[in-house]
């Protein structure tokens, strides 16, 4: 999933939004101020602004980031519901505008949305059973796991079901056994994350299949 910046000076709103998004299976690193965040040294996929800070703006932060990173992306958050507000924080670099209070399933929504958009293409190499992600990041893969993969690029951005992944793989859907599956998921995730250091787009859609949160290529 997504690594996610967080920059809000209210502690309990911003600790609320921290355990929510960490829950959903983002990494999150939080700021409070324009000082906190001025020393990071840390690479992000999505930014989450408050534009009131105690030391400046969620602007500020906006623009220091685009001149970085242009491709992360924004979204602010404010208490402003202005139409000027809005203009404001779009024209100065967000993505989204976010008034609170907010659905903090809204919030994962749009993050999500994002980091399809940023992510780019992955590339499955079939040849040499390779992943490598959109910033060239790469592991191999097992046959298992390859397969797996083969069925993600099939399904794109939709959900792969539970079922046909298992029959895909060779096995009898009747008599397979789905914690085998769950196993190989959560050690291809923690693979992915040791060897690499970022988290797999890999979503679990329970009670429905797998997702990967962005387009993947394969190449013979």
């Amino acid at each position: 999933m997504a690594k996610v910046l967080l920059v809000e000076d209210e502690v309990e709103l911003r600790e609320e939004l921290a355990r929510f998004l960490l829950r959903s299976g983002h990494q999150v690193i939080q700021a409070g101020s324009l000082a906190e965040f001025a020393q990071l040294q840390a690479t992000v996929d999505i930014a989450i602004l408050d534009i009131g800070l105690p030391d400046g703006t969620g602007l500020d932060v906006a623009q220091l980031i685009r001149s970085k990173t242009p491709r992360t992306g924004i979204i602010m958050l404010t208490a402003r519901s202005s139409t000027q507000d809005m203009l404001s924080g779009l024209n100065g670099g967000a993505d989204h505008y976010l008034v609170k209070p907010f659905r903090l399933l809204e919030l994962n929504a749009i993050i999500n949305a994002l980091y399809r958009r940023i992510g780019g293409d992955w590339c499955l190499n079939l040849r040499t059973r390779r992943l490598l992600s959109a910033q060239g990041l790469q592991i191999s893969l097992s046959l298992a796991e390859l397969e797996l993969f083969q069925q993600l690029a099939t399904a794109g951005l939709h959900v792969l079901n539970r079922r046909d992944l298992v029959e895909a793989m060779g096995y009898n859907w009747l008599e397979f056994d789905m914690r085998r599956l769950d196993t190989m998921i959560s050690r291809l995730r923690k693979r992915w994350a040791d060897e690499t250091g970022t988290a797999l787009p890999l979503k679990t859609e329970h009670g429905k299949g797998y997702s990967f949160l962005a387009t993947i290529t394969v190449v013979q």
